[in-house]
């Protein structure tokens, strides 16, 4: 296997509404940030993540090419899924060993329509999807499923809150008030809130990474497995897809300083700690997480990309990054990031 590092890492300062901007103009400050601080116009892979269903227009991903700049012709592909798989995508292309650079990127604007009625869209069409379930519905029975201590969960909310607050690219949202959600058990608080932002990140092999990094951050594992579609098929109460991933991954080989899980709902924070195997001294969430900024189909690669920066600016050694797709946890990616 060729050594990949991650080399540069851009986002966005999230908005919380629709600032006027389009997916080109969201995303082509952070490809130009990642492309001055590698030093690199072209790339030898482009991939990307997003999601039509947000947008409300096929093959949006195309018009967002306008921004990397497709001529002369570059090799690009893209999921439509969080760009955490597109990074995924990435690296496997890079093992190929006739390329040296890959450009990852993702975006989402979330505050063009109703998040809950466009997630409905990603469940099965003929038995769920008709039933008007949403993705905070489900979030609310793992939540009863999990029935964890209410403390607890609010002491997520309240320190994600806070270090979100510390975080200049996420919103300033205010001290949790304890209101009810929409859904029991779920509180207000407990729910991510709508974003709009994107993220890029500059994945590189070999020397070129040493060339183009004074300090990279070393992808040591990266692992992605998948659970059924239908929850009565699963013990919501944990993970079995992010445990398998991780040992996949090899978290469990050393210590880990930090981790920056896809925690959406408080609970999920909870169900990741124990399926992931982290301790107490492990820090998790320092960027606030999805619970301070949520820019959906970037908010997987942003955990990546803020692991890694903990890595690039030497603050730890070695990260762990999780990001999830699909309802209650459905799909979850790991990668392990070190020195």
């Amino acid at each position: 296997m060729r050594d990949v590092a991650i080399v540069a890492f851009a986002q966005t300062r999230h908005t919380r509404e629709d600032t006027g901007l389009s997916e080109t103009e969201l995303i082509l400050p952070v490809i130009d940030e990642v492309k001055e601080r590698t030093g690199l116009t072209r790339f030898g892979f482009t991939c990307s993540g997003s999601c039509d269903y947000l947008a409300g227009a096929p093959f949006s991903f195309v018009s967002a090419l306008d921004a990397i700049g497709a001529w002369p012709p570059i090799s690009e592909s893209h999921v439509e899924m969080d760009a955490a798989w597109a990074l995924y995508e990435a690296w496997v292309r890079l093992q190929h060993g006739d390329v040296d650079t890959a450009l990852v990127y993702g975006f989402g604007k979330s505050s063009l329509g109703d998040l809950r009625e466009i997630m409905t869209l990603q469940l099965d069409p003929y038995y769920l999807a008709p039933l008007g379930l949403d993705q905070v519905s489900y979030a609310a029975l793992q939540a009863a499923a999990v029935d964890a201590d209410r403390e607890l969960l609010d002491g997520i909310v309240r320190r994600s809150r806070a270090d979100g607050r510390a975080n200049p690219y996420a919103p300033d949202l205010p001290e949790p008030d304890g209101a009810d959600g929409p859904v029991a058990p779920l509180r207000a608080a407990d729910l991510p809130p709508v974003t709009d932002g994107a993220a890029a990140v500059v994945l590189a092999a070999g020397d070129a990474a040493r060339e183009l990094c004074e300090r990279p951050a070393y992808v040591r594992g990266i692992a992605h497995r998948v659970e059924p579609h239908y929850l009565g098929m699963r013990d919501l109460g944990r993970s079995v897809s992010t445990a398998d991933a991780a040992r996949a991954a090899g978290v469990g080989k050393g210590p880990v300083e930090v981790a920056e899980l896809h925690a959406q709902f408080p609970h999920e924070e909870v169900v990741l700690r124990e399926a992931l195997g982290l301790g107490g001294d492990t820090v998790v969430n320092p960027s606030g997480g999805p619970l301070a900024a949520n820019p959906v189909m970037a908010t997987g690669l942003i955990r990546v990309g803020e692991a890694a920066r903990r890595v690039l600016d030497g603050s730890a050694r070695r990260a762990v990054a999780h990001a999830a797709n699909g309802p209650c946890l459905q799909h979850n990616l790991v990668t392990v990031l070190e020195a």
